[in-house]
């Protein structure tokens, strides 16, 4: 990343979304390309005159690729989680669709499905007077960032990457796109262009983050301080290093067919996931096909036992009870009628 480069991205005036898009207010007042200019009455405003800024919430960042059907998996281990962090962060949510370009697609459909999953998002409860809402290509800072971030990043770091190692052998190693190899970078820029503050990641997804941590002290290293003021900034840290927030539960649904996987768009059995959009009928039916075992009882802790684990803890995330609660609750012998009992069969009245 040249200097000059730098200076150019850091201080040319901005391409802003609506409302609809990114939210200006919001925008991180370090990158100066991504200021909004202050408004004539705020600039000549008196200092004595003015109301204490209140106390700023951390931002969050997050977003979802517009592939496939929407299903559990993603509900459970972000967008619900979503509309939690609304209430108490500063958010930023949206559909990353040009993730969803680094393997084979089809033009049409990708834009039907980012329509789509704008509409699941807000069907969810994600909140457009909260939370700022946008579709990831409408903003080309992303890109611009990503191009500058490539610049610093060392292709051993992205040659490490598990995700990109299965995909590329599913693929076939010679006919994977090189997007497949950089789009790491590509999160990184849209976690870092907002200067986030948290990232709420499922377990698979730890290990970019991590990388994200690792380019953002990068450049400011090389970039940032001293070097930075010269080029008319501010110095300091270009960038915030931004840390993990994994859910205490449901951060890794697991797929209906094999406990040990995840839950997936992708995978070529759709009795392997429960899309948010299926009928009653058909999610019924997936629960009584779901893999299971034949060992007795329940457990929630047992290694050997995945299947029976993935579908405790989606039982327990939907009803909301704690892990003793839900496990109480299962095990407990359902009710009989009164009058071949004599009396009601116990059960907590808590389930």
């Amino acid at each position: 990343m040249s200097r000059a480069l730098l200076s150019h991205i850091l201080h040319r005036p901005p391409l802003l979304a609506s409302r609809s898009g990114v939210r200006g207010g919001a925008l991180p007042s370090r990158l100066c390309a991504l200021r909004l200019n202050c408004s004539a009455a705020e600039a000549t405003a008196s200092a004595d005159e003015a109301p204490a800024p209140p106390a700023r919430k951390k931002r969050v960042v997050s977003g979802v690729q517009p592939t496939g059907m929407v299903h559990l998996g993603n509900y459970l281990g972000a967008i619900k989680n979503w509309v939690a962090l609304q209430d108490l962060y500063e958010t930023f949510f949206f559909i990353v669709d040009l993730h969803a370009i680094t393997l084979p697609y089809d033009a049409p459909e990708l834009s039907k499905a980012t329509r789509s999953t704008a509409a699941i998002y807000l069907a969810c409860g994600i909140d457009s007077s909260k939370a700022s809402i946008f579709v990831q290509s409408h903003v080309r800072a992303h890109i611009e960032l990503m191009w500058l971030l490539s610049s610093s990043t060392p292709i051993g770091w992205l040659n490490k990457m598990i995700q990109f190692k299965e995909k590329s052998r599913k693929a076939g190693n010679e006919n994977v796109g090189v997007a497949l190899l950089t789009y790491p970078v590509l999160m990184a820029s849209d976690i870092l262009l907002y200067q986030s503050d948290l990232v709420p990641v499922g377990e698979d997804q730890t290990q970019h983050l991590e990388l994200t941590r690792e380019i953002s002290e990068r450049v400011n290293n090389l970039y940032g301080g001293r070097k930075w003021k010269k080029l008319g900034g501010r110095g300091g840290s270009l960038f915030k290093v931004p840390e993990a927030l994994i859910p205490p539960a449901g951060a890794r649904v697991m797929s209906l067919t094999d406990g040990l996987s995840k839950m997936s768009k992708s995978a070529p059995s759709d009795l392997s996931r429960i899309n948010l959009l299926d009928p009653k009928d058909v999610i019924v039916n997936k629960i009584k096909r779901c893999k299971t075992d034949s060992l007795p009882g329940l457990e929630f802790d047992n290694p050997e036992r995945p299947e029976c684990k993935n579908l405790l803890s989606v039982y327990q995330i939907i009803t909301g009870k704690t892990k003793e609660v839900t496990f109480s609750c299962l095990n407990s012998t359902p009710a009989q009628p009164e009058h071949e009992t004599g009396s009601p069969a116990h059960r907590p009245t808590s389930c």
